[in-house]
């Protein structure tokens, strides 16, 4: 069927990428799952191609693409069963990145954004903390200026590359006295001295490294500060948007791909001398799940389109994460139910997809934070707005 969203060179695109990640990146899965470890040759690989640079402009060093092709980005690494592999390529693509593209000057640029588009370097964004979590205005994390330098002091975890990155951007309060109009960016390379990495043991998610951070006197020479002092919280906000419609649409990919493998299990597997996909009450539950997944992309879908077009679209991707990461949670369960005791296996892919899927709801802003959002959006009347000088 044609698309409204996707050309030509899109679906050209979505083949090559496909045949790229069968290639070079399926054969190594199951061992950077079980080790935790991403090696490095794969991000090389990925810049030599130009997937890190879809987003950047050309003058960057990227290709200036439309964000459908980021969407095609997000989907087909969904559809290759780990979760922590693509949480990798994409925070480092469009969270620490974003930041990059959009607040850092022509010298952070050539320090570190180029060679993020040829995947020579790594990048990891430090929002959450300990303490904090969702509530982004209660960080602890401070940033004191000194002559010719800030001395970064606090914490961060969760932090998704933490351990294996090059460089993170990171969050902190350089005017406390503020509150959350005090926060400000910096780019920090990872091997600065005070600057230390706890790797957590997850549930899911396993190939990536994910951290907690501690940062202790650490120094940041000022030509490091991102953007606007005392701006970052609304940097913060601007681009949550993006990321929360990623993971929305890696919900809604998650979902279509393994409804796909169960039905073709359910094809051939069979009970009582025929195939179970065609026992009624399999038939219909396989119906709502497809309908609640393809309402999702054709929003999510949407919600792209708009984002594309520079529209400021907050409520809209919090929608977009809230509703298919849920969606996205049902469907790992019922389509482990549907291969019954072969679901619960390891070596079967719905089993770690199970445990993938649960860190939707949770990451990017947990759904009860979302939902106080779209509250005051629809109830209160609040508005966001982009960042502005």
């Amino acid at each position: 069927m044609q698309s409204m969203y996707f050309t030509e060179e899109h679906q050209l695109f979505r083949e090559s990428l496909k045949d790229f990640l069968h290639k070079e990146v399926v054969p190594h899965i199951d061992k950077w799952e079980e080790t935790g470890t991403i090696e490095r040759f794969i991000w090389k690989k990925f810049g030599d191609m130009g997937y890190f640079g879809l987003a950047t402009p050309e003058e960057d060093g990227g290709l200036g693409l439309d964000l459908f092709y980021t969407i095609i980005f997000l989907e087909e690494l969904q559809k290759i069963n780990s979760g922590g592999f693509a949480a990798a390529m994409w925070a480092h693509a469009y969270l620490a990145m974003t930041h990059l593209n959009k607040e850092a000057d022509s010298f952070l640029k050539e320090k570190y954004l180029r060679p993020s588009v040829n995947g020579d370097k790594i990048g990891c964004l430090c929002i959450s903390e300990p303490f904090g979590g969702s509530d982004v205005a209660a960080m602890r994390t401070t940033a004191v200026k000194q002559g010719d330098h800030y001395v970064l002091n606090g914490s961060k975890t969760f932090i998704t590359n933490g351990v294996y990155a090059d460089y993170m951007i990171v969050a902190a309060k350089t005017n406390p006295e503020l509150g959350n109009k005090g926060i400000s960016i910096f780019a920090v390379d990872r091997s600065s001295e005070g600057v230390t990495a706890n790797k957590l043991n997850k549930l899911g998610w396993r190939a990536s490294d994910t951290a907690e951070l501690a940062f202790d006197n650490v120094k940041i020479p000022v030509e490091n500060l991102m953007g606007v002092e005392n701006m970052g919280f609304s940097y913060i906000m601007e681009h949550f948007a993006l990321e929360r419609l990623i993971m929305g649409v890696n919900a809604h990919a998650r979902s279509e791909h393994v409804l796909d493998y169960a039905l073709k299990y359910m094809s051939e597997r069979e009970a009582f001398g025929r195939s179970i996909n065609k026992f009624q009450a399999l038939r219909h539950r396989v119906v709502d799940l497809h309908a609640d997944i393809d309402m999702c992309k054709e929003y999510n879908y949407s919600v792209a389109y708009r984002l594309d077009k520079g529209q400021y679209v907050v409520k809209e991707a919090t929608i977009s994460k809230l509703k298919s990461t849920k969606v996205a949670d049902e469907v790992a369960y019922e389509c482990l139910q549907f291969l019954g005791g072969y679901g619960y296996i390891e070596d079967y892919p719905m089993a770690r997809n199970f445990r993938d899927s649960r860190l939707g709801p949770i990451g990017g802003g947990t759904s009860e934070i979302l939902r106080e959002i779209i509250s005051k959006i629809i109830i209160d009347k609040k508005e966001y707005k982009p960042a502005t000088v």
